[in-house]
């Protein structure tokens, strides 16, 4: 992957590259931004213009011999980790479906690489053995350049197993980096944190995500416009939304919605059974629609503008909500969507915790 391939973060870019040039690269770095803005494409970017044999100022050849293998995720110096389903199981079990998935889409999501490797109701982690693999691995030296780079993909969920890899982040084997692709640095070790030079990302701006929905799906830019102005700077987001003509998750939270204010046990049992089947990741994803519905709403209730970031059926549900749901209510109900994501992600049962939630936004509702 080239840089220019790489939508947006220009200023990203023309610090990696004078790193690289001065032969300054740090042995460990942390790519520290929100979803779908870029970051893991430009780790693979950034690897590629490392390893590539004729590298110019600001850019990857294109065509020697490395370059072919990292566009192709098939070098040998260049390896990945990412979260995976099961015990006892490491990446390179999976690394047919993650190349796939990511030749596909470089700004892919944990829901979606979850959903893609079919983890139904399994949460994703970075186990034992995966920290005990890459010990192993880095320690070897490389095959056909002279570095070797290690691009771990949401070290979130490594969690107290990254105490592993301190030793190894800290004083690793010569010319060996490593490049940590993160969303949420509250969940990394500080142990790690500090052992990494953090490079920050910037959500992309809806003008860079309308020129990546357009170069990427050949839709229209009325079209990749509309998906933009939902994504809130999140590329991924846009191509979903652009590939669907609903967004599921808009689908369900709003009949959800309207089930809990008419508050018919006999609708929302059912409601609570669909709920339970969708896989953890995606009742997690569902929650994350809420609070971003919730925040939509609030700016509506304060300035009374249209121009929110929701679609039509989702602004005419805000426009009817705003009648009947005072503004006070706005902060119970997305305690209410942190909790249940909290719990799901402690394997709640989910279908208690589904028809529970419904109860408490009716009595939200009702109150």
């Amino acid at each position: 992957m080239h840089f220019n391939q790489v939508i947006g973060q220009q200023s990203v870019k023309a610090s990696l590259t004078t790193l690289v040039n001065a032969e300054r690269i740090p042995h460990a770095m942390l790519f520290l931004g929100p979803s779908g803005c870029g970051k893991l494409a430009l780790a693979i970017a950034l690897a590629q213009y490392i390893l590539c044999e004729n590298k110019q100022d600001q850019e990857s050849c294109g065509t020697c011999k490395s370059c072919s293998k990292v566009s192709k995720l098939v070098h040998p110096d260049l390896h990945f980790t990412y979260p995976i389903i099961g015990s006892k199981v490491t990446s390179p079990q999976f690394l047919n479906q993650w190349r796939s998935a990511l030749l596909d889409n470089p700004y892919l999501d944990i829901n979606h690489w979850l959903q893609f490797i079919g983890a139904e109701n399994k949460q994703g982690n970075i186990n034992k053995d995966e920290c005990l693999r890459i010990i192993k691995q880095m320690s070897l030296k490389s095959f056909e350049t002279d570095y070797k780079i290690l691009i771990i993909w949401l070290p979130e969920y490594l969690q107290k197993e990254g105490n592993r890899l301190l030793k190894l982040i800290e004083e690793p084997p010569e010319n060996t980096i490593f490049i940590l692709v993160a969303e949420e640095q509250e969940r990394i070790l500080n142990t790690i944190l500090s052992r990494c030079q953090i490079v920050k990302f910037n959500a992309l701006s809806d003008e860079e995500v309308v020129e990546g929905v357009m170069t990427k799906t050949g839709i229209s830019q009325e079209q990749a416009a509309a998906a933009a102005n939902l994504a809130n700077g999140d590329l991924n987001e846009a191509l979903t939304l652009s590939s669907n003509a609903e967004n599921d998750n808009a689908v369900l939270f709003l009949d959800w919605m309207r089930k809990c204010y008419k508050g018919n046990g006999v609708e929302l049992v059912p409601w609570a059974e669909k709920f339970a089947s969708l896989g953890r990741e995606r009742q997690k994803h569902f929650f994350q629609y809420g609070l971003h519905f919730m925040r939509e709403f609030m700016m509506y209730k304060l300035t009374g503008s249209q121009q929110v970031r929701l679609r039509k059926p989702e602004l005419d549900t805000v426009m009817n909500l705003s009648k009947v749901v005072a503004f006070e209510k706005i902060e119970p109900i997305t305690q209410l969507f942190n909790d249940s994501f909290y719990f799901i992600e402690r394997n709640a049962n989910p279908k208690v915790l589904g028809l529970d939630a419904s109860i408490q936004m009716n009595q939200i509702f009702k109150n």
